[in-house]
C-alpha cells in the first residue's frame, strides 16, 4: 500500500456481516496507519462506565463533577486496561500522537489529570483498549470486504449521540448500511 492509500484518520465501518463480537456494528477511528500495521479506536461501544471511575481507580480527585459523568468506551481487544482519549483540540500531553491539525490521541495520565480540573481539551472520547492491525493485515481485511472505509468526521466523534455512530458513518459515503451484502461485487 503506499503513503496516499493509508487510512490514518479515516472511519472503519464493520460491514454488518462482520461477526467478530469486537467489532459487530462497529466504527473504528483509525489513529495510525503505515506499513508496520494500524492502531484505531472503536467510537461506538460504550462500556457502562463513567470517568469518574477511572478517577478513583487512578486515585485523580475530580474538580468538577461533570467530568466524572463521561462515558467510557471500549476502544479495542487490545490492551484493554490502558487508557486513550481522542481529543481537540491537540494540546500539549506527554504521550500523544497528532493524527490531524486539530485532533490526537493521548494515553498519559496529565490528560485525565486536567480533564478532572476542567483543564482538559474542549472534546475528549475516552476508551479503554485499542484495535490493532500488524503488517498487511488491515488491508487484507478491506479485501475481504470486512470493513468500508472513509474520511473521518469529527462530528460523528465528538457530537453524535453513540447509538447513531454507525449508520452516520457510512452515510458519509452515501451508504444505508442495513441495505449492504457480505457477497462482493464484481464486473
Amino acid at each position: 500500500m503506499n503513503t496516499g492509500q493509508y487510512l490514518s484518520n479515516h472511519f472503519l465501518i464493520a460491514m454488518p456481516q462482520l461477526a467478530d463480537p469486537n467489532f459487530f456494528h462497529t466504527v473504528t477511528y483509525i489513529c495510525e496507519h503505515n506499513a508496520e500495521g494500524a492502531l484505531g479506536i472503536v467510537i461506538n461501544r460504550p462500556l457502562g462506565l463513567q470517568l469518574g471511575e477511572v478517577f478513583s481507580h487512578m486515585e485523580i480527585t475530580a474538580q468538577i463533577p461533570a467530568s466524572r459523568d463521561i462515558p467510557i468506551y471500549s476502544g479495542g481487544p487490545v490492551q484493554q486496561d490502558r487508557g486513550f482519549v481522542i481529543h481537540r483540540p491537540v494540546g500539549d500531553w506527554s504521550a500523544s500522537l497528532q493524527v490531524t491539525k486539530s485532533i490526537a490521541v493521548t494515553s498519559s495520565r496529565d490528560i485525565l489529570s486536567a480533564m478532572a480540573a476542567g483543564e482538559g481539551p474542549e472534546n475528549a472520547l475516552v476508551a479503554l483498549g485499542y484495535a490493532g492491525w500488524g503488517a498487511g493485515q488491515l488491508e487484507q481485511e478491506m479485501l475481504d470486504n470486512a470493513w468500508l472505509s472513509g474520511p473521518a468526521d469529527e462530528r460523528i466523534i465528538f457530537d453524535l449521540p453513540t447509538e447513531r455512530r454507525w449508520e452516520a458513518a457510512a452515510a458519509l459515503l452515501g451508504v444505508d448500511i442495513h441495505t449492504l451484502t457480505g457477497q462482493p461485487g464484481h464486473a
